[in-house]
């Protein structure tokens, strides 16, 4: 195997001392456009790749962000990755993927691990068994700057970016409701995440506007599909069955779908379902799924921007930014159309 050069090697073959090919690969403005030029073309001939161990000793962190998702199969936090990763690639920065698969042990054990490879900065969505948030504060105490999205720590004065999950559930129960449904089910995650206590704030909201009475038997903390599945066949077994779902997530949404389905019932003549996401289950289940588009991929951006500025020192050291994404409903074939006559309860 052929041998990495080195900085050393580059200036040597060029003539010129180690700190001035080592300024030229950065850009420096003390060093002229021809050397620059002239060291990156050596540099890039001849395959040279910085240490990233020295550097990181150097610096006393690495050029790597970590970033912590519940899991990756959720097309939201795909979408999410990818606006993190697009920003961060084109800074210069790598990016290092943890799932805490809704853990919140392993999640500690991944805080922990980010802080001792002295990672520049993370992003983190916390795990639904989360409610202790010692090793985020860990985090902060190491000074490594910690940007939370999606589900977010209010305990921690941090920078965030949020969905704006209420008026995403209000606008869903909304459409519902406008288009003659009356029993509506929310199916939630747990609601020690703010996202759920958003969503159903809103959805609460949306009942009480048109003055539907609320039913908390209605109200159900079911996030996945195959919990959606078995609830869902229960809940159409009763006399005064729903006729209409609005759920957390488009997988749980699907859960419903299928059950409605093996009932007999259709959608949505006979029950409507709206789900939150809209990613690939929404666009290819049948009927295609109603749903609240998320816009995963500007949180990326948004939350990956707000971390860069934050580890330039860019921002205020005593001041937190919060930035929240708004959400729009997709009108599919899951929900019937909206009736033009006023609604009246």
């Amino acid at each position: 195997m052929k041998a990495q050069i080195t900085i050393k090697d580059i200036a040597r073959e060029l003539g010129v001392s180690a700190s001035t090919v080592s300024r030229a690969l950065q850009n420096h403005p003390d060093i002229s456009k021809a050397t620059i030029e002239l060291v990156k073309e050596y540099a890039k001939a001849h395959n040279y790749k910085p240490n990233a161990v020295a550097l990181s000793l150097k610096k006393q962190r690495s050029n790597i962000i970590g970033v912590v998702v519940p899991e990756m199969v959720h097309h939201f936090f795909s979408t999410v990755l990818s606006g993190i990763e697009d920003v961060a690639n084109s800074k210069g920065y790598n990016v290092l993927v943890c799932q805490n698969n809704e853990n919140y042990e392993k999640e500690v054990r991944m805080i922990s691990s980010l802080i001792s490879a002295r990672v520049s900065g993370v992003i983190a969505s916390i795990s639904k068994e989360t409610t202790n948030y010692a090793h985020f504060q860990e985090l902060m105490d190491d000074n490594t700057p910690l940007v939370f999205f999606d589900r977010i720590c209010t305990g921690i004065n941090t920078d965030r970016v949020i969905i704006d999950d209420y008026t995403g559930a209000f606008s869903a129960v909304e459409y519902l409701i406008k288009t003659g449904c009356k029993r509506i089910a929310f199916y939630s995650a747990p609601f020690t995440l703010e996202i759920s206590k958003n969503r159903k704030n809103g959805y609460l909201d949306a009942l009480r506007k048109y003055g539907i009475k609320v039913d908390e038997s209605l109200v159900h903390v079911c996030d996945t599909r195959e919990d959606a599945i078995e609830l869902t066949q229960q809940l159409l077994q009763e006399p005064n069955r729903p006729d209409a779902f609005f759920a957390i997530n488009d997988a749980t949404a699907s859960g419903v779908l299928s059950a409605v389905k093996k009932a007999g019932l259709r959608v949505p003549e006979d029950v409507s379902i709206c789900g939150f996401g809209d990613g690939i289950i929404a666009s290819t289940s049948d009927p295609l799924l109603t749903t609240v588009q998320q816009n995963g991929y500007q949180m990326g951006v948004e939350a990956c921007n707000m971390l860069l500025k934050r580890i330039e020192n860019e921002l205020s050291p005593t001041q937190f930014n919060h930035r929240l994404i708004r959400t729009s409903l997709v009108v599919r074939e899951s929900t019937k159309p909206l009736i033009e006559s006023p609604i009246h309860y």
